[in-house]
Order: structure tokens, then C-alpha cells, then sequence
């Protein structure tokens, strides 16, 4: 298979994100986006220039899985039209090729600029932040927890979105002064609530979800402009969003084997530890086992959570 790292459609509006690539349908502001998923990783918000080949149809698989099972909990809208792309104008048969899999028609929406992040255990940055202050987002923790500890209660620990460079977490209070504190208080009770209901559904399958983010937006109407409908939009806990573990392996107190890029990250802090890199744009290639690892990682994710895609148009 050969990997998809960047396309060019015949399509107005591109826009390049870290992983996708998103496109408008028509010149019309409010006409369905499309939006591809690629083979690029991005880790500490860098994007490394090794694409990791299918990657971006796996991605798209679970996404629409898990947006089918949200559908069915009824917890919030969601931005999903479908998959079927008979009906955009303009693309070539070459085209409709490279999109098979990887791509979704979805409502266009003004994108609320806040990372949603629930966190169930301890781990990541917010294990770092722990062991300095006995805080995670400026939230106090008990004492006495370890590295990847399940937390008493899944907390929410909101980071601000950065087109460039590295997005920071910020408190519940910074994040209430960016965009409203009714904004931000809807937007935690529903992180909260998709988080739930989705670790107990992976726990259910041998799947520990650690953490994972989620992102927001209001609708556009049909005069482009946004109404006050709430939804879910991007990718929704995919490998490349979110931390899965290995139920029968996990024990506190170190790091855990996982079906998400923490094994790129581990190779990258490898390099860092050895003045290699700095974090910085532009990333390091990534040896062909990394990549093999990755790929596996993220289809054996797949196969254990036993999602079904549901990729019908509404």
C-alpha cells in the first residue's frame, strides 16, 4: 500500500492539519467538508516526515465506530454525513482512489479553540505535573498515586488548540475566560460523558482508555454562519487522539504497553535523551521497526474493540 502524505484535490477552501487534510464541497461556506485522514504522525505536535502507510484508514474505521456508538448512547451530535463521494464534483477516478477509506463528508462548523481532554489515569504530561505539584491541570490529586494510577474520578483538563507549535494546558478557570464559563461547563459535562461511556465499553473488550481528547464546534447554518447547535467534529478516540492500554497488562507504577503512537513518542524521547532532537520542527525520519510497530499497534487497537464503521449517509 502505498502511503497518502499529503493530497492536492480539485477542491476549494484546503486547509492542512497535522494529520488531515480538509476541503470544502463547493465554493458555498456552508456546502459538507471533506475531510482525509493521512498517513502523516504528528507527535509533540510536530509532524514527522515518515508516513506510517494506512494509517489514515484506520483511522477513519474507528472514528466512524465510534461515532456510530455514540449515536447510539445519544450523548451529542456529531458532524458525520457519510463516506459515499459520488455526489462531489470534480475529482478525478485517480482521486476517488486515494480517498477510499480514509475520507468523510462532514457539516461545516465554527470549531470552539479548546482541546477537550478527560483523563482517566495518571500519565503523559499529566503524570509530569503530578510528581512536580500534586496537580494535573492545576486540579489536586490525592497523594501517594503512581505513574498511570487510575484516577479516583475521570477528570477534565482542558488545553488550548494551536494551529503551530505545541498546544498547552490550561486550567478549567483560563479556558472559562477564552470562550465562557456556560460554554466551558457544557463542553466538560459532555467530555466527561463520552469518556464514561466509552471506557466502559473498551474496558468491557480487555481495552484500558486512558485519556483522549475530543473537539467541539457550532454548526453552520445554511447562510454560513454559526447556530447554536453543539457537535462533535474531527476524529473522535482514535490511536493518534487518545491513550489505549492492554487490560492484562497493566499495572501501575510504570509506563504500559499501548495501541496508540506512545511507542513512536517513546523512540522520539530516546532521541531527545541523547541530544538528537529538541522536540522542534522539523521531526526525525522513523526507522522502519517504529513504523512496522506503530501500524501493528494501531490495527490490533482495531481488532480488539471490535468496532463496526457505520458510513451511511443521513
Amino acid at each position: 500500500m502505498q502511503p497518502v502524505f499529503r493530497t492536492s484535490l480539485p477542491l476549494p477552501g484546503r486547509r492542512e492539519g497535522k494529520v488531515r487534510d480538509v476541503y470544502r464541497t463547493s465554493a458555498d461556506p456552508a456546502s459538507p467538508l471533506l475531510i482525509v485522514a493521512t498517513d502523516r504522525l504528528s507527535a509533540f505536535d510536530v509532524v514527522m516526515p515518515t508516513p506510517i502507510a494506512g494509517k489514515g484508514r484506520i483511522l477513519t474505521s474507528m472514528s466512524l465506530g465510534w461515532f456510530g456508538f455514540l449515536r447510539s448512547r445519544a450523548i451529542v451530535g456529531d458532524h458525520v454525513l457519510g463516506t459515499d463521494l459520488s455526489g462531489v464534483a470534480g475529482l478525478t477516478a485517480a482521486d476517488r482512489a486515494t480517498l477510499a477509506g480514509r475520507s468523510m463528508l462532514c457539516r461545516a462548523a465554527k470549531v470552539v479553540p479548546i482541546e477537550c481532554v478527560a483523563r482517566g489515569y495518571l500519565a503523559g504530561s499529566g503524570w509530569n505535573e503530578y510528581r512536580a505539584n500534586g496537580t494535573v491541570c492545576g486540579i489536586p490529586l490525592p497523594s501517594g498515586l503512581q505513574q498511570c494510577s487510575r484516577l479516583p474520578r475521570p477528570i477534565f483538563t482542558p488545553a488550548t488548540k494551536a494551529e503551530e507549535g505545541h498546544d498547552e494546558n490550561i486550567s478549567f478557570e483560563r479556558a472559562c475566560e477564552l470562550v465562557g464559563v456556560g460554554l466551558m461547563t457544557r463542553l466538560r459535562d459532555l467530555t466527561i460523558a463520552i469518556y464514561t461511556a466509552a471506557a466502559d465499553y473498551a474496558l468491557e473488550r480487555g481495552v484500558i482508555l486512558a485519556d483522549t481528547k475530543f473537539e467541539f464546534g457550532f454548526a453552520l447554518g445554511a447562510d454560513g454562519q454559526p447556530t447554536d447547535e453543539l457537535i462533535l467534529v474531527d476524529e473522535v478516540l482514535t490511536p493518534d487522539s487518545s491513550r489505549y492500554w492492554p487490560a492484562d497488562d497493566y499495572q501501575p507504577g510504570r509506563d504500559q504497553q499501548s495501541y496508540d503512537k506512545q511507542f513512536v513518542r517513546n523512540y522520539l524521547l530516546e532521541l531527545v535523551a541523547a541530544h538528537k532532537w529538541n522536540k522542534e520542527a522539523p521531526g526525525p525520519q522513523l526507522p522502519a521497526q517504529v513504523v512496522d510497530a506503530t501500524l501493528q499497534r494501531y490495527e490490533e487497537a482495531v481488532v480488539k474493540l471490535g468496532l463496526t464503521p457505520f458510513g451511511a449517509s443521513r
